[in-house]
């Protein structure tokens, strides 16, 4: 592949050619430019068309750059993971410790340099997958469009245009039935809105001390998708070495989790209980405090996974890597209590990259107390790039689609206009322009109308840029991890866009500038 600044050179000096092509050659160009003014409102259609293409497929190129950047960013250069043999992920590892232990005494892993805890830099771990009903409070609101309170029933915030919103529903209400059955909790709600429904439904809050009812469109009740959500759990035993093996700073305010990994706090209703420490990945927290109606999960607030209570003691800045979808706890806890005794991984940190691969070469050759299977880190996410080429593989198929119709389009829209404009085409055959610059007159007004609607899709398609988006990477041979990821738009995808509406335009707009050429003078004034 070309560098971007070439390619980006080869577009700006084709433009430019073709521009003084047209003033060298006295190209009837003015009287392209005046069309296109007088008939704006076609001119408009056709550049709206090139926004949108270009727009969605920069939209599309920017989720899977996203998630290339993810994996590749994702890992330390100098760290070597440990798997069981035969292992493709590490979901699917498992390590006895009693077999294994010696693997972080080899002789290249490196020492921590921290004098509150010595020893070699090795962070054990059991990487754990939970499925996770989403809250029945969340689904609710997001289907009736609007928030509750809590887990009670009062509205405190309506949509506009959402179910709740068609029975002019107020903050405030508490929503007592919905379509003649009682409602008594959120999760009653979430069955009763259960299934499709159409028409309208009697539904009866109270409002102010009285009861008030009214009617709702249920055709107005959005859809959802899954239920449920996979969180990425890692069990760990020394959270100060695994934040020093994987590179992760906590951000301010944060802290490790206990040796016990348990702390005792006052919940809401007064009530000491007993919470379970953990440290959240930047995504992750994101994820969580949407249910919360929070920005992000700090340390001190809490949320509830297997209906136990877990409390954030850190965050960790783990932005642009797999570790920000994860959440952290003590391994002694997770562990047994999601049927995992064994260690998934051990992750030991080297001096450098090429130490790397010479401690994972040696620990599979040569480590006889267990079979294992030793692999640079960066390696091993680069391996999660089998779901990024399938996305692209897709992605490319979709852009040659729209290509193919794109042209099409716009070929139909050229042969539209020349058609309408054939005594146009008459008159300035007669006064003296010959065939070959009718031909660049009505290519260089479309290549115009390409560039017009590139350069407004390349502006549209940048708002994509740091936009978040959850995804799944995968090495092809099952496990995967489910990710938050940043869509990115570079230099190459901007490119890629100009590119391919210049692509249209040319094809588009060549063969009928061709058949525009052939026009007989006498016949177009006939």
């Amino acid at each position: 592949m070309f560098p971007t600044e070439i390619i980006l050179c080869c577009l700006i000096g084709f433009t430019l050619f073709m521009v003084l092509f047209a003033w060298l050659a006295k190209v009837p160009i003015k009287y392209n430019l005046r069309n296109l003014l007088v008939r704006w409102q076609v001119t408009l259609m056709m550049v709206l068309a090139f926004v949108l293409q270009v727009g969605v497929l920069i939209f599309m190129f920017a989720f899977v750059n996203g998630m290339y950047k993810l994996t590749e960013e994702s890992g330390v250069p100098g760290n070597v993971i440990v798997l069981s043999d035969g292992a493709t992920d590490e979901v699917f590892s498992n390590l006895g410790f009693a077999d294994t232990s010696d693997v972080e005494r080899y002789p290249t892993v490196l020492q921590s340099e921290n004098p509150d805890d010595p020893g070699p830099l090795a962070s054990w771990e059991v990487y754990i997958l939970v499925n996770q009903p989403i809250p029945s409070e969340r689904i609710n609101a997001m289907i009736l469009g609007g928030d509750f309170e809590g887990d009670s029933l009062k509205i405190v915030n309506v949509g506009w245009g959402g179910l709740l919103a068609s029975a002019n529903l107020q903050v405030g209400d508490v929503l007592q039935k919905f379509n003649g059955f009682a409602v008594t909790s959120q999760e009653n709600l979430q069955k009763l809105l259960a299934g499709k429904m159409s028409g309208l439904a009697p539904i009866e809050v109270n409002r102010g001390g009285s009861p008030h009812q009214a009617l709702c469109d249920l055709n107005k009740k959005a859809s959802v998708g899954s239920t449920r959500r996979f969180l990425q759990v890692r069990g760990i035993d020394n959270p100060t070495r695994s934040l020093a093996v994987h590179g992760l700073p906590l951000r301010s305010g944060g802290k490790v989790f206990s040796q016990a990994g348990v702390q005792t706090f006052k919940g809401p209703n007064g009530i000491t209980t007993s919470a379970w420490e953990v440290i959240l990945g930047e995504g992750i927290a994101r994820t969580l405090a949407s249910d919360q109606k929070k920005p992000t999960l700090e340390a001190g607030d809490t949320f509830t996974v297997a209906d136990r209570i877990w409390i954030v003691v850190g965050v960790m800045k783990s932005s642009g890597s797999t570790f920000d979808s994860e959440i952290w706890a003590k391994r002694t806890l997770v562990g047994p209590l999601f049927g995992k005794s064994s260690y998934s991984t051990v992750v030991l940190r080297t001096k450098d990259s090429a130490s790397a691969v010479e401690t994972a070469g040696e620990l599979t050759k040569s480590f006889k107390k267990a079979a294992i299977q030793a692999i640079p880190e960066r390696e091993y996410y680069a391996k999660l790039n089998s779901t990024n080429q399938q996305f692209l593989y897709s992605i490319l198929f979709v852009a040659f689609v729209v290509l193919i119709g794109g042209s099409l389009g716009m070929m139909n829209a050229m042969f539209a206009a020349i058609s309408q404009r054939l005594k146009d085409i008459g008159v300035l055959r007669i006064i003296g322009f010959a065939p070959w610059q009718i031909l660049f007159s009505f290519l260089l007004e479309a290549l115009l109308l390409s560039l017009i609607g590139g350069l407004l899709g390349c502006a549209a398609g940048l708002f994509a840029d740091g936009w978040s988006a959850n995804s799944i990477v995968s090495g092809g041979g099952g496990g995967g991890k489910s990710v938050v990821l940043k869509m990115t738009v570079d230099g190459q995808i901007l490119v890629f866009g100009m590119l391919f509406s210049l692509t249209v335009g040319l094809i588009g707009g060549l063969i009928p500038a061709i058949s525009a050429m052939f026009i007989k003078p006498l016949d177009a004034l006939r």
